[in-house]
């Protein structure tokens, strides 16, 4: 028993995550690439700030956190289940701004280049193939790339996240510590606390009354939901907790459902074999930049083999940067901000 405690206690230290497999939350990425800049656009006159953030993380993704496996995975189509659970889900986000949309093939293709895999499965959405990916080769370590809370109901010993932010390798780690630290609650306690909180950014509402501070002592007087939530005699309904929980039994339950996050994958997601992270083809990744006037990003390239770098283009990030059109969208993810995104279907 004492065993098995310090390997759980330690268990990060001990695990090789040179063999992980990395999955990164797509769109959430994305849109945070799209709102650290704004205003940015290539000679053409089309806009590259998006992109040009989005190349940025995955060549700092592919230096400070190589692996042999890993995928992108993107949401696609309405999640019909979710929707009959509650018809108004994500219906308070905007739609995708066309600045945005113009970006997308360019940032797809940038994220071929660095020898991603594109996963998609309509009617899903992406941290659920993440789920679904995270259990399936449960004899990897797996790393997550994206700070929405909901993904933080997978982390284990095994699972953590990389959240985009100011440690030294351009990412802070997520763990079951750093979880406890954030919520005040265990990762398998995350769909009973965010069930009882509310998510605002997919217009799931939260029991009345009831914020972060609160959910953590319910959780902690009463237990887990499953311990009460169909045996509504064990809440005390002279507690001032009670009083609001038992009237609210079914927007738990239904919050419960929309929140967890399905792990049986697609027929067509079984894979056999881990996704393979592969080689970036930094000849076509010079292209991509060249082209779009990365100079800043060129400067950290690998030099490709008889190339010489003559490229003598403004560089758009330093131009960025002079004009102050560097704008910040809310918090950053590492003051502990939810990314921002917009409508994804």
């Amino acid at each position: 028993m004492l065993i098995s405690g310090l390997e759980l206690f330690f268990g990060d230290i001990f695990m090789d995550r040179s063999k992980s497999l990395v999955l990164v939350d797509a769109y959430s990425q994305i849109f945070r690439s799209f709102f650290a800049i704004r205003m940015l656009t290539n000679s053409r006159g089309e806009p590259v700030n998006a992109a040009f953030v989005f190349t940025k993380l995955l060549l700092q993704l592919e230096k400070s956190h190589p692996s042999p496996y890993g995928a992108m995975l993107f949401d696609c189509g309405k999640v019909a289940f979710r929707l009959e659970l509650n018809p108004q889900y994500k219906a308070n986000r905007p739609p995708m701004p066309d600045a945005l949309r113009q970006q997308m093939p360019l940032i797809r293709e940038i994220a071929e280049a660095f020898g991603w895999e594109l996963l998609q499965c309509d009617g899903l959405e992406a941290d659920d193939l993440i789920g679904g990916l995270s259990c399936r080769f449960s004899d990897l370590p797996v790393e997550i790339v994206s700070s929405d809370k909901d993904l933080s109901q997978l982390i284990d010993e095994r699972v953590t996240m990389l959240i985009p932010g100011s440690g030294a390798s351009g990412f802070n780690r997520r763990g079951i510590a750093e979880v406890k630290e954030k919520f005040g609650v265990a990762p398998e306690e995350m769909v009973d606390y965010l069930a009882l909180i509310g998510d605002n950014s997919d217009n799931i509402p939260g029991v009345p009354g009831i914020g972060p501070k609160s959910a953590v002592d319910i959780l902690q007087l009463f237990g887990a939901a499953d311990r009460w939530l169909n045996a509504p005699e064990k809440i005390d309904a002279e507690n001032k907790y009670g009083k609001k929980l038992l009237p609210a039994l079914d927007i738990i339950r239904r919050n419960r459902e929309l929140i967890r996050l399905r792990t049986d994958l697609p027929e067509e997601l079984q894979l056999d074999t881990p996704p393979v992270r592969h080689k970036p083809d930094w000849r076509r990744i010079t292209e991509i930049c060249r082209d779009n006037q990365f100079r800043s990003i060129l400067k950290e390239l690998p030099e490709i083999e008889d190339e010489k770098d003559d490229f003598f283009e403004d560089d758009l990030f330093a131009f960025a940067k002079e004009n102050s059109a560097v704008q910040v969208a809310g918090k950053s993810a590492a003051d502990g901000g939810e990314e921002i995104q917009g409508e994804l279907f």
